[in-house]
């Protein structure tokens, strides 16, 4: 086989660089359906692997551990300087290469033709449940019904667990030490990448796990991953933000300064008791000082501390921190997937809610209903919707039944030029509009107060001729002498002047 290595390596260039015409061709069709455009990633997805296969083989062969292909290169000119025996190395070399490839006519020099190309177009078979409907929904009813029977959860609907799946983090910690936790946790995090890979085959999932392992390592430390903070200090890793450098330090006096919680916080990071008076725990800690930790009395250490198996380096035991530390970057891995999937997650919350106002007969229907047209028909949002009553469209995107549309009098418009000459169709919408923004704006900027009084008034004028009515009866443009004109007696009480005139009339003033 060494010695037909050249030809192997000038195959395998021209397979990737087929393979590659072929995804920039495949790439540029355009395609009618959300199910094509799935199955043109799919198939995209799959010559990328064997893409990448193949250079695989290529660098194994570049790196050359055995130096045959060196070898074989050497013997292409021959085995003199002189060229003695060069037409006979190049004879044997010919022989050689029509040998290989009558044993393998696959790697003989070809067009593109259809048939290796038809290997990649067929369509990848999808294996989706009935209620994913071919990956525009999340199927969970069996990490539900899990988390409802189990103690970590808590019992709810299906709809409130679709909100609260993807925050693990409000979950106690108390209950997610337990082996049924760990493997529901890590099960829904392998239905999800299930998930995406048959959704989204393009997305490189190992470079997004591997930014989120780097940011998680970032956090662990600084003990601030969601859901698991101080975690890390209580492993035996302290974060520099809590730790207190004792030589600035020469008096408990100048610790008890520091005020009581950021003592409790550098005595948690080192393990030892935090309760006691101000007093106490700056003695506590001032030990710390001049004596290492483990040769301070066990009756400064915590319980907790005490009865983790605390070595003589005060270090916790490796397998527990480890437990610990591989559960929080499983939810970190899973809440970074629902973040990918977020539109999905409320269009599977959204079709739950929508089914659970729906008989078994309704639902039977839409089931058959989806399957044809996932079948036959093209993408809704690529098709133009039939409506040649210019008929309002539903909550579902499609145009409302015409008896509904005569029964609320959609097709009566009403015009109120207050609005800017907004059209309202239908007696309902023009009433409701009265209290709304946009004819509360305009009432403000006429300066007239948008009462009841105002209600079914849509002109202009006829609210501005109202308006003047209703001051003219309150006598707001009225000058009323008796009422509003004032006068002061020698010790200066203020009177209108009918109450004036009166005091004045009875000798009082």
């Amino acid at each position: 086989m060494s010695s037909t290595l050249l030809e192997v390596t000038r195959g395998s260039h021209e397979e990737v660089e087929r393979l590659e015409r072929l995804i920039a061709t495949e790439l540029q069709s355009e395609t009618a359906s959300s199910r094509d455009r799935l199955f043109q990633s799919h198939r995209v997805r799959f010559m990328i692997e064997h893409i990448i296969s193949t250079t695989d083989k290529l660098v194994e062969i570049y790196e050359d551990k055995d130096s045959a292909r060196k070898d074989e290169i050497a013997a292409l000119g021959g085995q003199t300087a002189t060229g003695t025996n060069v037409f006979s190395a190049f004879y044997d070399r010919l022989k050689e290469i029509r040998e290989y490839h009558r044993r393998h006519p696959s790697a003989r020099v070809i067009d593109a033709g259809e048939e290796y190309e038809q290997m990649f177009k067929e369509d990848p078979g999808l294996d989706f449940s009935g209620e994913e409907a071919f990956g525009r929904y999340l199927d969970l009813h069996e990490f539900y019904n899990r988390y409802i029977n189990s103690k970590f959860g808590e019992p709810m609907d299906y709809t409130g667990y679709i909100e609260v799946f993807s925050q693990p983090h409000k979950i106690p910690r108390k209950r997610k030490m337990s082996r049924q936790y760990r493997e529901y946790i890590t099960e829904l995090l392998e239905y999800l990448i299930s998930f995406t890979e048959r959704t989204e085959p393009l997305k490189d999932l190992d470079r997004i796990f591997s930014k989120v392992t780097a940011e998680f390592e970032e956090q662990w430390v600084n003990g601030t991953v969601e859901g698991w903070e101080n975690e890390a200090r209580e492993n035996g890793h302290v974060p520099q933000s809590t730790m207190i450098d004792l030589d600035y330090y020469s008096t408990v006096e100048e610790l008890i300064e520091l005020g009581p919680e950021k003592l409790k916080e550098a005595l948690t990071a080192l393990g030892l008791k935090t309760g006691g008076t101000v007093q106490q725990r700056a003695e506590r800690l001032f030990l710390t000082k001049n004596t290492p930790l483990e040769n301070l009395d066990k009756k400064h250490f915590a319980k907790t501390r005490r009865s983790s198996g605390q070595n003589g380096n005060g270090d916790v035991p490796s397998q527990e921190q480890e437990d610990i530390k591989e559960l929080a970057l499983v939810e970190a891995k899973m809440k970074k997937l629902c973040e990918l999937l977020g539109e999905i997650i409320v269009r599977t919350q959204e079709n739950a809610v929508k089914k659970q106002g729906m008989t078994w007969e309704e639902l039977e229907k839409e089931h058959e209903e989806e399957d044809v047209q996932a079948d036959s028909e093209s993408d809704e949002e690529d098709q133009p919707i039939y409506n040649p009553l210019k008929l309002p469209l539903g909550w579902d995107g499609k145009p409302i039944p015409y008896w509904l549309y005569k029964l609320h009098g959609l097709g009566q418009e009403f015009k109120c030029e207050i609005c800017g000459n907004h059209s309202y169709w239908g007696r309902r919408a023009f009433e409701r509009h009265f209290k709304e923004w946009r004819h509360q704006h305009g009432m403000r900027c006429l300066g007239i107060p948008n009462t009841k009084n105002f209600n079914e008034i849509t002109s202009i004028q006829d609210a501005k001729n109202l308006w003047e009515k209703i001051q003219q009866r309150q006598g707001v443009h009225k000058w009323r002498p008796d009422l509003e004109e004032e006068y002061e007696d020698q010790e200066g009480n203020i009177y209108n002047k009918k109450t004036y005139t009166d005091l004045q009339r009875q000798g009082l003033i």
